[in-house]
């Protein structure tokens, strides 16, 4: 499944709630109502239209998916499909040391975990919530439950969690896990600040002891480790590293419609069409074909909440 530019399409990110039990500042907004959100057949009839233009990669978000009572049903759902090869979840992990066994059992290959500090004021400060030992919690659990990778993501502030950089990347050396920092994005009025932003160079100049992993590997990170790491530090750019020309990956909002960029406000309503096969086909193909150039984060753009997206 190509777009116009002739992008091989094959990673599908699908928010199953807007929901969260944190308060992210740079996610731009409140904490989502309630909607109505799509639910495990819906969710099961839209992946398989998407596994059938190629779609081989899934990744759950949200808001928190783990908030979804029915969060291992739906990942047993999707894993079940055809053509689809890996399944994924990203997660602020504060349920997830009750949930990584069963996200195991029905089929999840890998975690990825949102943390953006490790001092206790500093992370209630940034999220509104005091559950940093909850996340911990969560994190070591995903590291003893098996799954194929497990992986840290974290966005720095200038001015509030950059001193944390050091602490995370230790994380990596400690045990068999990615840190992966992901450059602010304009979701919220922080990320608007470009003042605010850390951006990939300047982490590389304050920590030369990284050096860059020699195999290449498919998506935007970069990765690199040090001598001792079990685990690697990976640097993601869109500020100042645009990878566009690379995008693999299509969204579906948590309300059923298709967002092709995350850094664009196209979408294509595809609720009403989920049960006749061949309108959804139809507007899958137009929404694939004309997923845009580029972002535009670099010229100020304001977009919705990181939470209302899915990441």
């Amino acid at each position: 499944m190509k777009d116009k530019l002739g992008r091989e399409i094959n990673y599908l990110r699908i928010s199953v709630t807007k929901r969260c039990n944190l308060n992210c500042s740079y996610c731009g907004s409140k904490k989502a109502a309630r909607e109505k959100e799509l639910t495990v057949e819906e969710i099961k009839l839209l992946t398989e239209a998407f596994a059938e233009k190629g779609i081989k990669k899934v990744r759950l978000t949200g808001g928190e998916p783990l908030m979804r009572e029915d969060i291992t049903e739906i990942a047993q759902a999707i894993k079940n499909i055809h053509g689809i090869e890996a399944l994924y979840i990203t997660t602020n992990a504060t349920e997830l040391e009750k949930k990584a066994a069963q996200l195991k059992k029905s089929g999840v290959d890998g975690i990825n975990i949102s943390l953006d500090a490790l001092d206790r004021e500093m992370y209630r400060a940034l999220t509104g919530v005091d559950r940093l030992s909850d996340a911990l919690k969560g994190f070591y659990a995903a590291l003893g439950t098996g799954f194929q990778r497990v992986r840290i993501n974290s966005v720095l502030v200038r001015g509030k969690n950059d001193g944390e950089a050091e602490k995370l990347i230790s994380l990596a050396r400690d045990y068999k896990t990615d840190v992966r920092f992901i450059e602010l994005m304009p979701f919220s009025s922080q990320g608007e600040n470009r003042e605010l932003v850390v951006k990939t160079a300047e982490l590389l100049e304050r920590f030369p002891f990284l050096t860059p992993v020699e195999e290449v590997e498919e998506g935007a990170a970069k990765y690199y480790t040090a001598e001792g790491f079990r685990g690697r530090v990976g640097f993601i750019s869109p500020r100042s590293g645009k990878f566009c020309s690379e995008c693999n990956r299509v969204r579906i909002l948590s309300d059923g419609r298709i967002k092709p960029c995350l850094g664009n406000e196209l979408t294509y309503d595809i609720r009403e069409f989920i049960e006749d096969k061949k309108l959804l086909s139809a507007k899958i193909d137009e929404a694939i074909f004309n997923k845009p150039v580029s972002h535009h984060f670099e010229d100020g753009e304001n977009f919705r909440g990181l939470n209302l997206i899915g990441g």
